[in-house]
């Protein structure tokens, strides 16, 4: 069972993976069986070494988002809901023109995780806006 702590955790070391493409991190957050989606009609990326091979462009799969130029995103997401090893969680993902450079995209985000009894992510599966620029939260 995962608790919100857990989750928050797990969420913040899902941005640091993101932000560096590090193999050995971004493994870290994910079961041997997970499936990954970008989206949720996606037909998931099943599998620990298959997903680290999608976040890094190893290999092609369908639906998968490109690797961003480090140094030009963030994201801060929470918990919302935990229910046994399900949570969601939401937050944003903001983008900029260049390392330092000012805001050129926000995404509004929602996500349904399961983790398995380590903590680790074994069903992700992501929903995601545009925010129109100058748009608050």
């Amino acid at each position: 069972m995962i608790d919100r702590a857990g989750v928050d955790r797990w969420l913040d070391d899902y941005v640091a993976a993101w932000k560096s493409y590090d193999r050995d991190a971004i493994g870290a957050l994910f079961a041997d069986d997970v499936e990954y989606r970008y989206h949720p009609y996606d037909e998931p990326v099943r599998g620990r070494d298959s997903v680290v091979a999608a976040w890094r462009e190893e290999a092609e799969f369908p639906g998968a988002s490109g690797r961003d130029e480090l140094g030009i995103y963030d994201g801060s997401y929470r918990a919302v809901a935990i229910d046994g090893d399900v949570a969601v969680a939401v937050g944003q993902s903001t983008y900029t023109d260049g390392p330092d450079g000012p805001v050129a995209e926000v995404y509004d985000n929602c996500f349904l995780l399961r983790f398995d009894d380590e903590g680790r992510c074994r069903e992700f599966t992501e929903w995601f806006v545009k925010r129109p620029l100058g748009a608050d939260a």
